[in-house]
């Protein structure tokens, strides 16, 4: 029986990055949450929200400047919401692929 990470088209890398969920509506405040692998085509996570599957979200990526020996290098992208794991300790587990995204300069993002 094949599994999840079988099936995966792209290697899976164990990163605790900054990641915020944007308002889709532009309404409201940046969601935190706890980055736990993310790839080329998607990204896991877990948040204390109810996400559901299908559902568009939009989020930004921070690279520390640490990692890259330079400043903060910031990414949004949008994507979709593929699978909500049941969680522990009020965390619910999300998979989301990646649709597209674009690196943005860090005082666009305040």
């Amino acid at each position: 029986m094949n599994s999840a990470a079988d099936r995966r088209e792209a290697r899976r890398f164990n990163m605790h990055l900054p990641l915020s969920i944007l308002p889709w509506e532009m309404k409201g405040k940046e969601l935190p949450v706890d980055m736990r692998d993310v790839s080329y085509r998607g990204l896991y996570f877990f948040a204390g929200e109810k996400f559901e599957a299908g559902r568009e979200i939009a989020f930004i990526i921070t690279l520390p400047k640490d990692m890259l020996k330079s400043s903060d290098v910031k990414i949004r992208c949008r994507g979709m919401v593929v699978r909500v794991d049941e969680g522990k300790n009020g965390k619910t587990g999300i998979a989301a692929k990646i649709d597209r995204y674009e690196f943005i300069a860090c005082s666009a993002v305040a």
